[in-house]
């Protein structure tokens, strides 16, 4: 087989603490310990984009997993501890979700397991396209004030679906606690009973094994590594009704991301508009030193064309007619975006997730196949009345739009008369003319939005009401300062006087006086804990069936594993490697990177190493479960093994970590300094360095074998430094450990 073949190599201003190739592309995402990730092109490792640390995120980065469709980048955040879904394509958060404890390591598979009943699910999981609209791509931020959400988001947020194989985000970290979302975002397991810190983990392509590394310290507080293995076969058993079950509810779970997306929309149009005539109308009526109300005065000018001196000032010096014809057509410009964005994107939400909850109900009702999984009905009837309740509540919004713009219409168009006759100015013969309806709207937005009560003042701070729409957006838990109201409504009438359908389930509670946002909280919340009672069900159900087989091994303070075995003599020189990393290339190879560990050899390899050769030895290993594995290393038979062509000198540079993608057939080394990078392509001749090549293969003719020895030598600890030889801290020691052990598993 041909040789490896260096493509790239750069110096990084900033230690990496994680590195991850794509499982599709030439990509490879980086974070650092600034918080940054990065995503880099095998080609020159050229930058593709950059995704900066936030407050709001987080900034220590501890891990990073790739959906199995390349198209979802997923990221765990120690200091805020959450786990972040970035989308690949434009660098934008699509997700985040908390966790109780913080991730250290992360797994993303995607089930192969094929059966009859997932095919048909399959094939029939685009139906919900046949009875609901496409739902409307979100539109721009209307200011900067968002937090994450900024830039178009076009459909991205719906990528967070991804294709319909179930795929499966393992989540590992302090305390032992191990958690499975399907899909990335919905959690159908949470496992306990598994001791210390999670170092790596791997669950199988078929669902039946979940295989774990943890870090355990002793009662001298020394590190010992933990090898568990967990039986899953529940999840194998019931793939095809987790596959549905977890499949409808990502599907809420991105509605509700949508809802939330358009109801922030929502508020940036009104809050960086309304607000400024909200803050010029109380400066007035706070600075006024005349007894009357601002209500009269404005009746005074709209019933006799006159005005006292203060209010003509506040009309001519601070809104002025070319100000005040500004104000107008920006809030009505800002009402009619709110209008489009309940019609169009809450109301076809909403509606979307009724459909799908609606379906999750009749899931439920098949108890022989869900009831185990832990499908409450009565829990996602109640989550089908909070959909209703928030329907009913954007609906109502509609209605008080409706009447606002023709009151802020009426207002508007009346005081720029007023202001033009103030000034003597021609007045157009179209806005001269004004019926009894719109003094009728003009004198309802003056009741309404003007007030002297005291109990008002002492809570807003301010005599002009907050505005009718505005109130409905705002994130409270307190009354609405202005209710619709309801008198006269015969259909309301009509409930109360009705014994049988005043507390039917039929209906949908309306919440009056609670704001938009109070009631998509609560609705957010019933949801929430309806999507959370499988993954508690789950547990009880799977924790019985879970058996474990526990090996332990010691290992250094510098975090260098002392597991016997992984030592690399060679035969003709009489070297001796050690293995400071290894990776699966693919299911038939090992990717791993050696040290020479004796005075006269410290030069560090490249090798591929397979795994048919290693799994080959005829000697049998009789393993005691009581014992450790170093405590056993005497007993762990050798294999030899022949690199041939299969490995590379690393010159002048001390690497240390390696990451690998078999599928695209490329590998990437990190130096123990963390900041020096070298990329290769491992099945291609490397045309530029044939002197290179002639030395593997005159080593190979002199019969370069190696073998996996039982007597293993401590691994000395690793200096990391930088090209200057300046020690590294702490943190870098700790980021090794991590590194170090997240492949141990394959090795094990």
């Amino acid at each position: 087989m041909p040789a490896f073949r260096q493509v790239g190599e750069k110096q990084l201003p900033n230690p990496v603490l994680c590195m991850a190739w794509s499982p599709k592309r030439d990509l490879i995402a980086l974070a650092n310990t600034t918080g940054e990730l990065l995503l880099h092109r095998l080609n020159s490792f050229q930058r593709v984009w950059s995704l900066p640390p936030s407050e709001y995120t987080g900034k220590e980065i501890t891990a990073l997993a790739w959906r199995p469709d390349g198209k979802i980048l997923a990221f765990s955040l120690a200091d805020t501890k959450q786990v972040v879904l970035c989308g690949v394509e434009k660098a934008e958060i699509l997700h985040v979700f908390p966790m109780q404890n913080p991730v250290t390591c992360m797994h993303w598979m995607e089930v192969v397991e094929e059966s009859s009943a997932l095919s048909s699910f399959y094939n029939s999981e685009d139906e919900s396209k046949l009875f609901l609209p496409k739902l409307p791509t979100l539109p721009k931020s209307y200011s900067t004030t968002s937090k994450i959400f900024s830039e178009e988001k076009s459909d991205e947020i719906m990528n967070l679906l991804g294709e319909v194989r179930l795929n499966i985000l393992v989540l590992g970290g302090d305390a032992g606690f191990v958690e499975l979302y399907a899909y990335g975002m919905y959690k159908i397991a949470t496992l306990t009973g598994v001791s210390g810190t999670c170092r790596s983990l791997s669950l199988s392509s078929d669902l039946k094994s979940l295989s774990v590394i943890t870090e355990v310290r002793s009662a001298d507080n020394n590190p010992e590594i933990c090898y568990i293995q967990l039986d899953t076969g529940l999840l194998s058993d019931c793939l095809p009704e987790v596959t549905r079950m977890a499949r409808k509810f990502t599907h809420i779970s991105t509605l509700l991301q949508y809802l939330h997306l358009s109801l922030t929309c929502m508020c940036e149009a009104w809050e960086d508009i309304l607000m400024q005539m909200d803050l010029r109308l109380t400066k007035f009526v706070q600075e006024k030193n005349t007894s009357t109300q601002v209500q009269d005065e404005f009746l005074e000018l709209l019933l006799w064309g006159q005005s006292s001196p203060e209010l003509q000032a506040l009309l001519m010096n601070q809104l002025t007619v070319k100000g005040l014809k500004k104000l107008g057509q920006s809030i009505e410009s800002s009402y009619s975006s709110i209008q489009k964005l309940v019609i169009s994107h809450l109301q076809s939400g909403s509606e979307a997730l009724l459909y799908h909850l609606s379906e999750v109900k009749g899931m439920s009702l098949w108890k022989q196949k869900f009831e185990p999984l832990g499908l409450d009905s009565a829990a996602i009837e109640g989550a089908i009345t909070a959909v209703g309740s928030f329907s009913l509540k954007a609906n109502e919004l509609l209605q008080v739009i409706d009447k606002s713009m023709k009151n802020f219409k009426a207002f508007f168009r009346w005081l720029y008369v007023a202001m033009l006759r103030m000034c003597e100015e021609h007045i157009p013969p179209e806005l001269n003319k004004m019926t009894q309806k719109d003094i009728a709207f003009v004198a309802d937005f003056l009741s309404e939005h003007f007030s002297e009560n005291e109990e008002l003042f002492d809570r807003k701070g301010k005599y002009f009401n907050v505005e009718r729409v505005g109130q409905y957006l705002k994130d409270e838990d307190e009354d609405l300062v202005s209710p619709p109201n309801t008198k006269g409504n015969q259909w309301l009438t009509f409930l109360q006087e009705s014994t049988h359908l005043k507390e039917s389930p039929l209906l949908f509670p309306s919440y009056p006086r609670k704001s938009l946002h109070f009631v998509k909280r609560m609705m957010e919340n019933v949801i929430e804990q309806c999507l959370q009672k499988p993954a508690v069900s789950f547990m009880c159900c799977s924790s019985s069936s879970f058996s474990s087989v526990q090996v332990t091994f010691k290992v250094q303070t510098s975090g260098t594993c002392c597991e016997k075995g992984n030592n690399i003599a060679h035969s003709v020189s009489n070297y001796v490697y050690s293995c400071l990393d290894a990776r699966f290339y693919d299911d038939e190879m090992l990717t791993v990177v050696l040290q020479g560990s004796e005075e006269e050899n410290r030069r560090r390899v490249l090798a591929q190493l397979p795994l048919a050769s290693t799994l080959s030895c005829e000697t049998e290993f009789n393993w005691e479960p009581n014992l450790r594995l170093d405590q056993q290393s005497g007993a762990i038979p050798c294999q030899e093994l022949v690199l041939g062509n299969q490995w590379r000198e690393l010159e002048s540079m001390k690497a240390q970590f390696v990451a690998v993608n078999g599928i695209r057939k490329v590998a990437c080394v990190l130096s123990a300094n963390l900041r020096h990078i070298r990329v290769f392509e491992m099945d291609v001749e490397d045309e530029d360095e044939e002197g290179a090549e002639s030395q593997n293969v005159s080593a190979d003719q002199d019969g370069l074998e190696t073998s996996m020895t039982s007597q293993g030598q401590g691994e000395e600890s690793v200096e990391a430094e930088d090209e200057a030889g300046e020690p590294r801290g702490a943190v870098f020691q700790k980021t090794e450990e991590h590194l170090e052990s997240e492949e141990a598993l394959g090795l094990s």
